[in-house]
């Protein structure tokens, strides 16, 4: 039972600090995994492919994953609802008060230098993810067909009209073919 009240508390603490959103949280939660010993940095990244890859948000899905694979159905949940439950509060206690506070000038003052810093920890997730896997950094050794399949999904996401998840499975059923 101490497994899944810990599980818990790092999810929930992750939760009172996300800002920005699923993406933004990474950091956060792979330095918390890193520190429990819950996951390896390659079960860490199979984590975020397969919270990216599920419906709903990747921060919830990531927390649920690890939840299961530490302490099995019940850290599942414990984990999802501790990552679920600050938001959720926050958003109680202010919704009654928001209508009044989103015009103000000191608050949006204040959204305009978060949202540069959610950019870069959202960057730096990605970079750390990259590293983590050898794609940069690492040997020295780029993968030329890695960086290929990413500028093509990049350019599709930014300049087609093609679903995510059609990019996301195409890019998929590419490795497949290519990788086996």
């Amino acid at each position: 039972m101490g497994m899944v009240w810990e599980l818990f508390v790092t999810f929930f603490k992750i939760g009172c600090v996300a800002f920005g959103g699923g993406y933004a949280m990474i950091p956060l939660i792979e330095l918390e995994v890193a520190q429990h010993g819950w996951l390896t940095p390659g079960q860490f990244t199979d984590s975020i492919a397969i919270a990216s890859s599920s419906p709903g948000p990747i921060a919830t899905n990531c927390a649920i994953f690890i939840g299961y694979k530490t302490a099995g159905p019940l850290g599942a949940i414990v984990a999802g609802v501790g990552s679920i439950l600050p938001s959720l509060l926050l958003i109680l206690m202010l919704a009654g008060f928001f209508h009044k506070l989103k015009d103000h000038r000191v608050i949006q003052a204040a959204f305009y230098g978060i949202r540069p810093v959610i950019t870069g920890l959202i960057f730096y997730a990605g970079v750390r993810i990259a590293m983590k896997n050898d794609f940069i950094g690492g040997d020295g050794y780029i993968d030329e067909i890695s960086i290929l399949l990413m500028l093509s999904s990049l350019g599709l996401f930014l300049f087609s009209r093609l679903h995510p998840v059609f990019i996301i499975s195409l890019s998929g059923f590419l490795g497949i073919l290519i990788y086996t």
